[in-house]
């Protein structure tokens, strides 16, 4: 049976370059620049072949003879051939060494992938370089799909005792490669979260509904941000009018209500 995306291998990558005394002496596509310079014996060719200017070809030689100080790609001038260049015994000598860190660097990135807990890791420092106005961001697995005639009702599970419902097209849930098991986040607009007291017995057409307590409340001219703790680790945001907050005599400590629709959640998955 084929693994699962909670399963998956986690591959750790990354790039190789050099610098001297803090100036970049470059990375993989500089010597390799380096390289065909030397095999062609011509800037110019090594440029073709690299898909580059020679304008590009050239800033990039001056920049790594410039941080080496001293000369890696001598050129010539004149002639029958027109002129050429060649690379300097030191210049052989960095490609020889590069290509030495690089196997170095593969290993060390391989030997990565036995670290305990890597995968876990990797996964929560993706959560924190993700960047979205959304401020309430929910990460955790499919737990139930739910097929309708137009929309679907996906059950993502952050936290055993958090469980937020989201009403999708059937055509996301396609795209996105949604299914029972798959990693996914859910991000909810502080705007689209209800707050409310006194809630026992009450009816809301809301499907997503969790009791907390007010950890913080931070007041604007016109709304207020409230921040209600759920729980496991969880909080929801919530942007309310001040009359609201007033209304409700919302302070830290004060246990409430907070809803939001199914409709007003959207789902992503990782990279």
């Amino acid at each position: 049976m084929a693994d699962s995306p909670l399963h998956a291998a986690v591959e750790p990558h990354g790039h190789l370059w050099l610098s001297v005394e803090g100036k970049s002496l470059g990375g993989r596509g500089r010597f390799a620049l380096l390289g065909l310079i030397d095999a062609c014996g011509s800037i110019s060719q090594a440029a073709r072949r690299m898909g580059m200017t020679y304008k590009n070809a050239w800033d990039a030689v001056d920049a790594m003879n410039t941080a080496a100080g001293e000369p890696l790609v001598a050129r010539t001038v004149g002639g029958r051939g027109g002129g050429g260049a060649r690379l300097t015994e030191r210049g052989r000598q960095l490609i020889r060494h590069f290509e030495q860190f690089e196997r170095e660097h593969r290993r060390f990135l391989h030997s990565l992938q036995s670290l305990p807990g890597l995968g876990d890791d990797l996964a929560l420092i993706r959560r924190i370089g993700m960047v979205t106005s959304a401020r309430n961001q929910f990460h955790g697995h499919v737990r139930g799909i739910v097929a309708g005639a137009v929309n679907d009702e996906v059950l993502l599970e952050v936290t055993p005792g958090l469980r937020i419902v989201a009403t999708i097209t059937r055509d996301s849930v396609h795209s996105l490669g949604l299914e029972v098991g798959t990693p996914a986040f859910a991000l909810v607009d502080a705007s689209s979260v209800i707050v409310a007291r006194d809630v026992e017995g009450a009816r809301y057409s809301a499907r997503n509904r969790f009791s907390g307590t007010v950890g913080r409340i931070s007041q604007g001219a016109v709304n207020d941000e409230v921040v209600v703790d759920v729980g496991d680790g969880c909080s929801m945001v919530a942007i309310i009018t001040r009359e609201s907050a007033r209304a409700l005599a919302l302070e830290p400590g004060i246990v409430v209500t907070v809803l939001f629709k199914a409709s007003s959640v959207i789902v992503g998955v990782p990279h």
